[in-house]
């Protein structure tokens, strides 16, 4: 039985996406850049590092369907997820800090940057997987599902989006300011507080809804019995294909945002676009997240229409192969030399006007996939008799994770790859490296892509046979309601 049968109140999805913030600043923060920021101002190698962010991802992967059972399992007055969001933010936020201050001011080691990383990155999870495990359980409504999730993307890109255009305009501001180490201090300090307030928020916000004992109080926590349950609920055939499919998916999203900043300062050249008008420190580097968030906003608006008249898993196949071709034609036109003089206004416009539309398609496959695993839900549920949406969404978070940490792994390869040096000055970087970079980065995203296409748009469940199992749900849950109301 979910929490609200009704259409849910706009406060209430207000209130549940703005916890998505803090998750926000995180992806910011790792994808855009982490590993920039200790490559290029701390001096680190760009394949150690990526090294390192893998290794923490995984780890974090594989502790996120422990944290799922665990929350699927919390049993108080407060509720299954409130307790985790209360206890998690505040630490994290310390955590934060600390990863954008080593503590000598120096390169950290190889072990040290693990350690704050994988800190960082399970505590965020003891946030984010309770969150989201508590959609399902807010509405078993199809569009519903898919509006909240709308907001929490909505949310999440508007986080990272606020720091990126704090971190180019205040932080780490004018050209070759991404370089400058002593402005990720301030960039993690207001991060930090930016996570806390957006996790606690969110729960004050939904505590009056959620904060009630569970119908069912659930037996002990143990690791062999949560592993065994963890497993049952990832055997699910729809459930693998969407791993398959989100997996290729979220290897392209991780790679596309750890390599950005490397597109946007060696490719493009937007820190030293000049912006007629304007302080010399407001750049076209500036804009981007300016860009990114007019593509939420279109998203915004394009998502529930596509799911309405195609389905989660066709307006995630139709929307990643148009972000494909959207995206990769300032390359291919700028590989061919019939692209505007980079660092030109021209250039920078144009550039911003393809990201705008392909990047809105990106985000709509990344919420379909996404929003597919609240339907396996109520499959499980069929088969099982329980409800075990932490161990399904920590097992999306461990699909993401791992992903994610190949995605930036394969960007420290390119950037190895291509032979760019450390602490490199964009103006002279060779244009046989820049060459490379694009080429290298076109073909993996290319592949992945096409992946993800092919496997998400063969998910198996779609509107009619998510309305069809719920009857039959409701069904079951009457008669066994009438066999406890009839006496012996």
């Amino acid at each position: 039985m979910s929490f609200i049968e009704d259409k849910l109140p706009q406060r209430l999805k207000l209130i549940h996406g703005f916890g998505a913030v803090a998750f926000g600043v995180k992806d910011s923060g790792f994808s855009f850049f982490l590993l920039l920021y200790y490559n290029q101002a701390v001096g680190m190698d760009a394949a150690t590092v990526s090294f390192a962010l893998l290794i923490a991802l995984l780890v974090d992967a594989f502790v996120d369907p422990i944290l799922g059972n665990l929350s699927d399992r919390t049993y108080t007055r407060w509720g299954r997820r409130l307790p985790w969001l209360y206890a998690a933010p505040i630490p994290l936020a310390f955590a934060w800090v600390a990863l954008w201050s080593p503590p000598s001011g120096e390169a950290p080691t190889f072990f040290g940057l693990l350690g704050i990383a994988v800190v960082v990155r399970v505590l965020l999870s003891a946030c984010e997987v309770p969150s989201v495990s508590l959609l399902p359980e807010i509405t078993s409504d199809y569009d519903e599902r898919t509006t909240l999730f709308r907001y929490r993307y909505l949310s999440g890109w508007t986080g990272g989006i606020l720091m990126m255009i704090l971190a180019y305009t205040v932080f780490l501001p004018g050209e070759n300011g991404l370089l400058n180490k002593e402005g990720y201090v301030g960039f993690g300090i207001f991060g930090a507080i930016l996570m806390a307030i957006s996790v606690l928020g969110s729960a004050i916000g939904q505590h009056k809804l959620v904060a009630r004992l569970p119908e069912h109080k659930p037996p002990p926590f143990n690791l062999k019995v949560a592993f065994s349950e963890i497993l049952e609920a990832f055997s699910e055939k729809a459930f693998l294909i969407f791993a398959v499919g989100g997996l290729a998916a979220y290897v392209s999203q991780g790679m596309t945002f750890s390599i950005s900043n490397y597109l946007n300062v060696f490719v493009w050249r937007l820190d030293a676009t000049m912006i007629p008008g304007l302080p010399e420190n407001i750049t076209g580097l500036t804009a981007y997240p300016i860009a990114l968030l007019f593509s939420v906003i279109l998203m915004f608006f394009i998502v529930g229409p596509m799911h309405r008249k195609m389905d989660k898993p066709a307006s995630a196949a139709v929307s990643a192969i148009g972000a494909l071709v959207i995206t990769f034609i300032p390359y291919g036109l700028l590989l061919m030399e019939a692209w505007p003089q980079v660092g030109s206004l021209t250039s920078t416009a144009l550039l911003y006007l393809f990201l705008i539309f392909g990047n809105a398609l990106g985000v709509v496959m990344m919420i379909s996939a996404s929003s597919m695993i609240a339907e396996i839900v109520e499959v499980h549920m069929e088969k099982t008799g329980r409800r075990a949406e932490g161990a399904l969404y920590s097992g999306n978070w461990l699909v993401q994770k791992c992903a994610t940490g190949l995605g930036i792994f394969l960007t420290g390869q390119i950037i190895a790859s291509s032979q760019l040096a450390n602490s490199s000055n964009p103006a002279t970087v060779p244009e046989n490296v820049i060459s490379q970079i694009i080429i290298l980065y076109a073909v993996g995203t290319i592949v992945l892509t096409l992946i993800a296409a092919y496997w998400l748009g063969r998910f198996p469940i779609g509107r009619e046979e998510h309305a069809a199992r719920l009857a039959s749900l409701d069904i079951a849950a009457r008669s066994d309601t009438d066999a406890h109301l009839t006496p012996p």
